[in-house]
């Protein structure tokens, strides 16, 4: 098994940056250079006779860096996936700060 983590290691190291930055694009006079947050995760286990393992992965687009003409580079955000991240993360966190407030009333 430690033999097939090493293998799927050496494959994955190489990928690095590429993960979260893409290609430059030019669109008209602009580049743009995509960003995302991205994770993956490897699992596995077994013994002698049997043995099993998974992988999986998430990319989440987070915005872009755009040069124009006589400007700088500046990044410019994705609203929507803005959006889509902090809106389970409000309502945890005020479900858990709900949840406090009650107890340290008690």
């Amino acid at each position: 098994m430690a033999n097939i983590v090493t293998q799927i290691a050496d494959k994955v190291r190489p990928i690095g940056v590429s993960t979260n930055y893409g290609d430059p694009v030019e669109v008209g006079d602009q580049t743009l250079i995509p960003v995302s947050l991205g994770w993956f995760g490897f699992g596995g286990a077994g013994d002698d006779a049997s043995g099993g393992g998974g992988a999986g992965g998430v990319a989440v687009p987070i915005g872009a860096y755009v040069r124009r003409p006589g400007k700088d580079l500046e990044f410019e955000p994705n609203l929507i996936a803005l959006m889509a991240v902090s809106i389970p993360l409000v309502w945890t966190t005020g479900t858990v700060l709900r949840k406090l407030v009650r107890v340290l009333k008690k």
